[in-house]
Order: structure tokens, then C-alpha cells, then sequence
């Protein structure tokens, strides 16, 4: 449960940094030609959408076989996860609404996708990662590391 719950606020916390600072810092004025944007969005939504998405995400990645073997294998699974959503964003948005430049907007779109889910895939591998378990031999009783064998004389 604790990873499940890590795994989607690492979600929230990627999505939330890479599209705010697209929307309303490096791409600011590409958002603001977009007519039929919201003055003020409604950031609930948008927060209740993220945690629907990480939800949703964080328990497909435990069911993968492998889930916390390399930090690569979860930044795949990002990607492939990532992929559905971002082919939307940035093609079909620009399909079905009157964007100002259908090129800068896929770029834009797939640009920060790639950002999203690149940094989502990272912190998921980190929540994931495998902790190896000391063992005992490693370990004497007064905390030092394990003596070496003595050779024979």
C-alpha cells in the first residue's frame, strides 16, 4: 500500500512540475494564442485527474513482472503508459480543436510527454527500487563489517 500510494504522488508531483512550468512558464505564450483555454483553469480537476491517471498507473506497474528492477525498466513503462496519453494530447487535440499552429503543438505536447513521463518513470523506479537485504554475515555484533578470513600459516 505505502508504494501504491508513493507510486501516485510521484505521479502528481511529475505532472503537476513538467506541465506547470510548460503552460505557464516556457510555453506560456503558446498556451495564451489558445482561444478556448480557461482564464483561470480549475485546478481540482486537473489534480483529481492526476490522481485518477497515477492511480490507475501505479497499480499497472506492480502487476509487471520485473516492477522495481532498474530504474530503465520503469522509465519503459512510463514511456509505454505515457505514449496513450500524449499520442491524445498532442495529436488528436490538435485534430478535433483549433489550435493555432498544429506543428508547434505537437511539438510542445510531445515535448513536455516526453519530460512528464521520462521524470514520472524515474521516480517510479525509485519507489520501486529493490532494497537489498543485509545479511548477517555482513554484520558482527558490534556493527562493524565482516572480519576477512584469517589465512593459514
Amino acid at each position: 500500500m505505502r508504494k501504491h500510494v508513493l507510486a501516485v504522488l510521484v505521479y502528481v508531483v511529475a505532472t503537476f512540475a513538467t506541465q506547470a512550468v510548460s503552460h505557464f512558464g516556457v510555453n506560456a505564450a503558446h498556451y495564451a494564442a489558445v482561444t478556448y483555454l480557461r482564464p483561470q483553469p480549475v485546478f481540482a480537476l486537473g489534480i483529481l485527474s492526476m490522481l485518477i491517471q497515477g492511480s490507475i498507473m501505479a497499480y499497472l506497474y506492480a502487476q509487471v513482472p520485473g516492477a522495481g528492477r532498474s530504474i530503465g525498466h520503469a522509465v519503459f513503462f512510463a514511456w509505454l503508459v505515457g505514449g496513450i496519453l500524449v499520442s491524445y494530447e498532442a495529436l488528436a487535440e490538435a485534430g478535433k480543436y483549433n489550435v493555432p499552429a498544429v506543428g508547434s503543438w505537437i511539438a510542445v505536447e510531445l515535448g513536455a510527454g516526453v519530460v512528464q513521463f521520462t521524470l514520472y518513470g524515474a521516480l517510479l523506479g525509485w519507489v520501486h527500487r529493490t532494497r537489498v537485504p543485509q545479511r548477517s554475515s555482513d554484520v558482527t555484533s558490534s556493527g562493524a563489517g565482516a572480519q576477512p578470513p584469517h589465512a593459514a600459516l
